[in-house]
């Protein structure tokens, strides 16, 4: 059976996006067959593959809505067993529509049900907000992981995080536990990074994954690309990483 792990963090800008595009790709290149939603209404995920954002037929909004199922709306990417369900601005309304059903938090997971058999495993670029989105992606999920930046406002916000995903698995998911912690944007030359590492090992050390994503010009051009970094420059340290960072979730779920 597939296992469904959503990336989430409600600050923006901490890497979240590049890191569930480049751990999608890195599994496909270990020879897993992945699924990528772009749950986010930026679409990022969604050009970062390389799929135009306009005039897309079907989305993730669609299977949201009950229009289609969730097969129907699966893209095919150039890159190896990666595959994709997209999303554009249209996702921005969803959020309304989704307060007016009732069992509203179970779309997701209820659509993901009919595919989720499909794939090793179904990976979930979820919005920078704890909204009704990321509810969905919480409850349908196996696990989460949240990437994180090397700063003092980022260890608040996973705390607060932290108090969401446990309240997700006491009240709609009795399974769902975070998978990891993803240090990303890391400088080890920083005396700010080795401090925020110090926090982390102190309160989550057997969440945190053994890697960290270091800055890397290569990692911020290849959305710019529409490429995962390891199809950019394979010879990079960020492609190298990411790698090591799939190796390690493979592991441990």
């Amino acid at each position: 059976m597939g296992k469904i792990i959503s990336f989430s963090n409600q600050k923006g800008g901490v890497g979240k996006t590049t890191s569930a595009v480049n751990v999608a790709a890195s599994l496909g290149i270990l020879g897993y067959k992945v699924l990528l939603i772009d749950l986010d209404p930026q679409g990022n995920a969604t050009s970062g593959v390389g799929i135009s954002k306009k005039g897309l037929k079907n989305s993730i909004n669609d299977i949201l809505l009950g229009d289609i199922e969730a097969k129907d709306a699966i893209l095919e990417t150039e890159y190896k067993n990666l595959s994709i369900i997209p999303a554009n601005i249209a996702l921005a309304g969803a959020e309304y529509n989704l307060y007016q059903e009732d069992g509203a938090e179970r779309i997701m997971k209820d659509a993901l049900a009919t595919i989720k058999d499909d794939y090793d495993y179904i990976i979930v670029d979820c919005p920078p907000s704890l909204s009704m989105l990321t509810v969905n992606a919480m409850v349908a999920s196996d696990g989460i992981i949240i990437p994180m930046q090397c700063e003092f406002y980022a260890l608040e916000g996973l705390s607060q995080l932290t108090v969401t995903i446990n309240r997700i698995k006491a009240n709609y998911n009795n399974s769902l536990n975070i998978t990891g912690i993803l240090v990303t944007m890391y400088n080890s030359r920083l005396l700010l990074s080795l401090q925020v590492i110090n926090e982390l090992n102190k309160h989550y050390a057997d969440k945190l994954f053994k890697t960290k994503i270091s800055r890397g010009v290569k990692v911020s051009e290849a959305p710019g690309f529409g490429m995962p970094v390891y199809y950019h420059e394979k010879r990079c340290k960020g492609a190298d990483e990411y790698l090591s960072v799939a190796k390690e979730l493979a592991s441990r779920i």
